[in-house]
């Protein structure tokens, strides 16, 4: 049975640290326990939130309805096909958990997005992604609870319309459905992603010219824990702006102004931009507002120094998206969802 409290604090269940408080919360270990947390907040009339690793999210406000806390667990292998492993993932487990317990099964595809905060109900979520991998190059399909009727359904990969950091449950799908698992197709003989010069240097630096999965995911941990702080030390969102995509000629015109300016070409012509190039390059680093400030080792990321309210980091936010767009004439995007 699904665990209930009533005005509860809400600060130990976001990576930023930031304080709201919710009229319910519930903590739901299984798939039945959600369902019975969405009908309740459904009969009542209460606006609903799910929450997972609370680690994609700035909590902006106070909120008035039922908070579900989805806690449910297990892994499980579907088939061991010629080509490639099925794999069934619980919405409730740790994602960076379930990538190291997929490396240790054989499982390949994940290794590039180890370490990302957060639960595998999420990841599909943000469609999330790192040293060129994202999760719709391995996700199957998604089963979830269509809120207001109680149903169970399940969204194949086309269906759940991954883009760059989006897919449609950030849209139409958001109030409609929560994440009970995500199946993962990995092939057996997933290349290696280590275009990245980051990740090659990194490897180099080991001395390892011939990696293999465990070794990538090893290289991608140490870069993630030099430059981004720990959010059970310093509260954090991670990467709190999407790295922005322009036309190539826009690209091409602000690098007559900036020659040092980092791209990357994608298909179809556009590029993305490194957001947080444009930050440290506008001088943003270790620059603070209140009790939030952007971190010093990575522009890209906004920490809670201890005392930060929800009006600081958005106060911080507002004023870096101001001062990017009046020096580069390019829109920064948030990162994390608002609510």
């Amino acid at each position: 049975m699904s665990h209930f409290e009533e005005n509860v604090s809400l600060k130990a269940f976001n990576t930023l640290g930031i304080e709201a408080r919710a009229r319910m919360l519930a903590h739901c270990g299984t798939a039945d326990e959600i369902a019975a947390a969405a009908e309740l907040a459904r009969s009542k009339g209460l606006p609903l939130l799910v929450l997972g690793g609370g680690s994609n999210l700035l909590l902006t406000r106070d909120f008035p309805g039922l908070v579900l806390r989805v806690e449910n667990r297990g892994v499980t292998l579907l088939e061991d096909a010629p080509e490639a492993f099925l794999v069934r993932a619980a919405a409730g487990e740790n994602w960076h958990a379930f990538v190291l317990h997929a490396l240790k099964q054989g499982w390949t595809g994940l290794e590039n997005l180890s370490l990302i905060p957060g639960t595998v109900g999420a990841a599909p979520i943000q469609n999330i992604g790192a040293y060129g991998v994202e999760l719709d190059s391995v996700c199957d399909c998604v089963d979830a609870l269509e809120i207001s009727t109680g149903r169970r359904v399940t969204l194949d990969r086309k269906a759940c319309r991954f883009a760059y950091r989006d897919s449609v449950f950030k849209h139409e799908a958001r109030d409609r459905h929560v994440i009970l698992s995500v199946t993962f197709r990995l092939p057996k003989q997933a290349p290696l992603h280590t275009g990245y010069a980051e990740l090659r240097d990194a490897l180099a630096a080991r001395g390892i010219d011939q990696p293999n999965a465990n070794d990538v995911s090893d290289a991608v941990i140490a870069i993630r824990r030099a430059k981004l702080p720990d959010p059970a030390v310093l509260g954090n969102a991670g990467s709190f702006f999407k790295n922005p995509l322009v036309s190539a000629e826009k690209f091409a015109a602000l690098k007559v102004f900036h020659p040092r300016m980092v791209g990357y070409p994608q298909p179809g012509g556009a590029v993305k931009l490194a957001a947080g190039w444009l930050i440290d390059n506008a001088g943003w680093k270790g620059r603070a507002l209140g009790g939030a400030a952007v971190y010093e080792r990575q522009a890209l990321v906004i920490v809670n120094r201890g005392a930060a309210t929800a009006d600081d980091v958005v106060a911080l936010a507002r004023a870096i998206q101001a001062d990017i767009r009046g020096r580069f004439g390019v829109e920064l995007e948030p990162e994390p969802v608002w609510v």
